[in-house]
């Protein structure tokens, strides 16, 4: 057992947190040491950590004694079927990651903060949730921190390797542990099919791949950072989206609230570097390229239509990612009307919709073997112009995530990724009312213009609006 004890910020002033216990949870079964390959697209993600959390009102008739064996108990026992969330990240013989599942198991932390839930400044993650509610992942794959608030409110918190599962099969992992804590059957079972994502023999792709994936080799060092990111979250109200969506379809095509919540926040990015320079500088700047993109899961697009095949895939457990990107001038992304700017986003999404697309990133990557490779927007933003990433989580399951005690009050991702680019993630609303939650994690100067700007848009994500929801 350790006991710690640091101060934080938190809305209603500063705080304290208190490690209580930290011990490791491994699978409820013993198993075989086993070795899981990374697949090509596994390989095209850096050594990041992806943060999510869930706060809970406090229930009278819970201990937080009861909660932490009711999680510790239903972890193992999900372990057993998401076994490589128990392993670890190794170097094969190539020097390429793989996983070992050899159930050294989960870092598993107790923590009392001295804070109510309604106190915690969720607006700005950086103070209230970085470093304290979301855990620091050590060791493994997978660190699970259970949080008791003063009020009897409780957060619980997951860190993972995105190297090892990506958004949709850690939503996976996480209604599977809650199905199993409410003693369900589980809804599904995840597929470890490597053999579903393959190179074609030969290996070919559009050389359009290498404009957006790049050996690390060949990037320059890294220098200092040029640009202070930080991470915020807002919500978007219903209304307001659909008014985004009609903006964004005026005259055209009707565009989806994905592509037109894209659009604006393209067009206010660049307004961003567009406006705050001087007159001189703009005429340098003109030129400058700004770059969009959408994060696309290829799931339904490697393997489409019915059969054993295509659940497989439904279901694999990895990552199924790929990152297409337009780009543009800033001041023309500036200047353009949001419907012109839909259409660019659009362009963007269909290049990367399709199965010959995914097709060809996995043959690029297979090429490019041993060599580590990287999507270039994640290092894109600094020397070539603002750049932003969208990740749509609107099947982040927040409404399914009831361990036995309640829906959560709130839920989100916590992604400071340490990228030049931006990174934005909206959520739907654990209410189910049609509101988004985003999670926004930009350069300092481009959040302050979006609440400037967009304050009508982009609202700050507080507790009384949580209290005026209806769950």
């Amino acid at each position: 057992m350790t006991n710690t004890s640091s101060v934080i910020k938190g809305s209603s002033g500063d705080f304290t947190i208190r490690e209580v216990k930290k011990e490791v949870v491994a699978a409820a079964l013993p198993m075989q040491d086993r070795w899981l390959p990374q697949s090509n697209l596994d390989l095209i993600l850096p050594p990041i950590d992806v943060g999510v959390f869930f706060c809970y009102h406090n229930t009278p008739s819970l201990t937080f004694a009861s909660v932490v064996a009711t999680l510790k108990r239903s972890l193992a026992e999900a372990l057993v079927t998401f076994y490589p969330f128990a392993g670890e990240v190794v170097k094969n013989s190539c020097g390429e990651p793989e996983v070992l599942c050899n159930n050294r198991g989960v870092d598993f932390t107790q923590v009392y903060a001295d804070v109510e839930l309604r106190d915690l400044d969720l607006h700005n993650p950086d103070e209230s949730v970085e470093g304290k509610l979301v855990p620091r992942k050590k060791e493994g794959v997978l660190s699970v921190q259970a949080t008791e608030l003063r009020c009897g409110g409780v957060v619980v918190a997951c860190t993972f390797d995105h190297r090892v599962a990506d958004a949709y099969s850690t939503n996976m992992f996480l209604v599977s542990w809650s199905e199993i804590a409410r003693y369900e059957r589980l809804s599904l079972r995840p597929s470890f099919r490597r053999s579903m994502i393959k190179a074609r023999r030969p290996a070919r792709y559009d050389p359009h791949m290498d404009k957006l994936y790049v050996p690390i080799s060949s990037l320059p060092p890294p220098g200092e950072a040029q640009h202070e990111l930080i991470s915020r979250m807002y919500y978007l109200t219903a209304d307001q989206l659909e008014r985004l969506q009609a903006d964004a379809s005026s005259g055209g095509p009707r565009r989806t609230k994905l592509e037109s919540f894209s659009a604006f926040l393209w067009q206010k990015v660049a307004e961003s570097a567009w406006r705050e320079d001087t007159t001189e500088e703009k005429r340098n700047d003109a030129a400058a390229l700004t770059k969009m993109g959408i994060v696309v899961d290829g799931r339904t697009r490697i393997v489409s239509g019915e059969g054993l095949e295509a659940e497989a895939m439904r279901t694999y457990f990895g990552n199924v990612l790929s990152i297409p990107y337009g780009e543009e001038r800033v001041d023309v992304v500036s200047e353009k009307p949001l419907s012109w700017v839909a259409g660019r986003v659009h362009d963007c999404l269909k290049s990367g919709v399709t199965q010959e697309h995914f097709m060809d990133l996995i043959d690029w990557v297979e090429t490019q073997r041993p060599e580590a490779t990287l999507a270039k927007i994640y290092c894109a933003g600094s020397s070539d112009g603002p750049a932003v990433v969208v990740s749509s989580g609107q099947r982040f399951p927040v409404g399914k995530m009831d361990f036995g005690w309640g829906r959560p009050r709130v839920g989100s991702y916590h992604f400071p990724w340490g990228g030049d680019a931006g990174y934005v993630m909206p959520m739907p609303n654990p209410a189910g009312n049609g509101d988004w939650i985003v999670y926004m994690h930009l350069r300092k100067k481009q959040i302050e213009w979006i609440q400037a700007e967009a304050a009508h848009v982009f609202q700050p994500l507080t507790s009384d609006y949580l209290d005026s929801l209806t769950y």
